[in-house]
């Protein structure tokens, strides 16, 4: 497994845990978390970032995947799958030197191994729609 796959599975915890516990993402122990998962310290700033930037844009990152997931409510949504959305989306929208294709490969693996067996599909399916919300002169 990639350093960067690492980096995004750690944050997706520690996104899932502020998401469901209702903690600002300050109060947990990012860089401790990253070790403990063994993110290597070369990622651990890619990370960090990744958390940092999804809190900080969640509302509006929740308005764009709204806007994308047709018949589907945000509270509606697994937790972990709604997290995964977040985090992709905000990559999408906020760092355009990763390729589409790599965030949304990665998201789909990320949902196949932490949700359920349909999630690859439905984080997929939001996502390709959603890619248009990357800046025109960013697209890859």
């Amino acid at each position: 497994m990639g350093s960067r796959r690492q980096a995004r599975e750690a944050s997706l915890q520690v996104l899932y845990l502020c998401d469901i516990c209702n903690f600002e993402p300050d109060s947990v122990d990012g860089a401790l978390v990253f070790r403990s998962l063994n993110v290597p310290n070369s990622s651990c700033e890619f990370a960090e970032k990744l958390v940092s930037g999804t809190w900080a844009k969640k509302k509006m990152l929740d308005g764009i995947i709204s806007r994308y997931a047709e018949n589907w409510e945000l509270d509606r949504m697994a937790a972990i799958d709604r997290n995964i959305l977040r985090m992709s989306a905000f990559e999408i929208t906020d760092m355009p030197e990763t390729p589409l294709s790599v965030i949304i490969d990665e998201a789909v693996e990320i949902a196949k191994k932490f949700s359920t067996a349909d999630s690859g599909k439905f984080v997929n399916g939001i996502l390709d729609k959603l890619k248009s919300a990357r800046p025109e002169a960013a697209k890859k």
